[in-house]
């Protein structure tokens, strides 16, 4: 049976592009710049895709729209709060308003 590949390649865009001697492979005269080789860890990250955050980001905002498609936000999300409070301090520049806003804990609730 053919074992899995321990490795994937790095999905950035531009990945091979970027000039860094760790890209650098072939034989003298026919060099070139690859794309990063990745290790397959078990927990599912950006990182397990990608070699940096600027491939990440590259990758993002190559397929944005195609992104959006996979769940499209049709309606807003909302967390529910307690109302805010305003606090008035006297730091040490000054008096200056504060103003606290708590979540609230809905992990009780029923039903």
């Amino acid at each position: 049976m053919a074992r899995m590949s321990e490795h994937i390649w790095c999905h950035g865009p531009e990945c091979h592009t970027y000039v860094t001697t760790d890209r650098v492979r072939g034989s003298k005269g026919s060099k070139v710049l690859r794309t990063r080789k990745l290790k397959i860890y078990s927990n599912r990250t950006m990182y397990s895709y990608f070699c940096s955050q600027y491939c990440y980001q590259t990758f993002a905002d190559k397929y944005v729209e195609q992104i959006i498609r996979i769940a499209p936000r049709t309606e807003p999300l909302e967390t529910r709060i307690e109302d805010p409070k305003k606090e008035t301090e006297q730091g040490h520049y000054g008096t200056y308003t504060r103003t606290i806003i708590n979540k609230l804990d809905e992990s009780n609730n029923v039903g």
